[in-house]
């Protein structure tokens, strides 16, 4: 993951093979395949996963997301579905990291970070020695209701600018991005790629004309 100019596309909550080819035959990056989650949309069981992680062309990454926070569950889910990447959604104790590096050292690592607040930033240096990349959401993991991603939120993204500053890794947005807005958070924060998924979805589905236009808007920013 080395940062270029072109800020990079992941469609996430991936639910079927269609979905799949419609998001690479728009230009996606990277798919994001969901695995349990305590809520959220797009969750899909590890043989579908493993079949579309098996078959998406080469130079698309494949992200699994994953909620399971012990090293060898993590390990147990990547081998089951074989992706590119591992996406960790929630805040882990980073001591599994060596781990995940060891047993599995082809498989790229990713931390999704919850903005709530300027905390976030304290948390650079508890995982950056360890992962490819990070990714910044609006998920609540302490709230009543536990939420890791999909919620169709925006996030402070002056906090996720300080964030990309303070790094050494690149960074994806996430939470509440579409057409309307993707170019204006590039903008705002400079982050290496963005990640979406409610704002490309008509009725659950993937709206090939929202993920058009999304891509439209992401690759005419300046």
């Amino acid at each position: 993951m080395s940062a270029t100019r072109q800020t990079r596309v992941k469609v996430c909550c991936i639910s079927s093979e269609a979905e799949a080819a419609l998001a690479v035959a728009c230009g996606a990056n990277a798919l994001g395949l969901v695995g349990p989650m305590p809520s959220g949309p797009g969750i899909i069981d590890e043989t579908l996963a493993a079949r579309i992680a098996s078959t998406t062309p080469p130079g698309v990454e494949t992200f699994l997301l994953t909620s399971r926070i012990e090293a060898t569950d993590i390990l147990a889910h990547v081998g089951s579905v074989r992706p590119s990447v591992v996406q960790v959604v929630q805040h882990v104790d980073p001591g599994v990291y060596p781990l995940l590096m060891k047993a599995a050292p082809g498989v790229k690592r990713v931390q999704v970070i919850h903005v709530e607040d300027a905390g976030a930033l304290d948390l650079i240096g508890r995982y950056e020695p360890y992962v490819h990349a990070f990714l910044l959401d609006s998920g609540r993991p302490n709230a009543d209701t536990v939420e890791l991603g999909g919620t169709g939120r925006t996030h402070d993204w002056e906090i996720s600018r300080r964030f990309v500053e303070a790094t050494l890794r690149p960074v994806f947005l996430a939470g509440g991005l579409k057409p309307g807005n993707v170019s204006g958070a590039i903008g705002r924060v400079n982050p290496f790629g963005v990640d979406l998924c409610s704002g490309v979805r008509s009725n659950g589905d993937l709206d090939e004309e929202k993920l058009r236009a999304f891509m439209v808007a992401v690759r005419t920013v300046v």
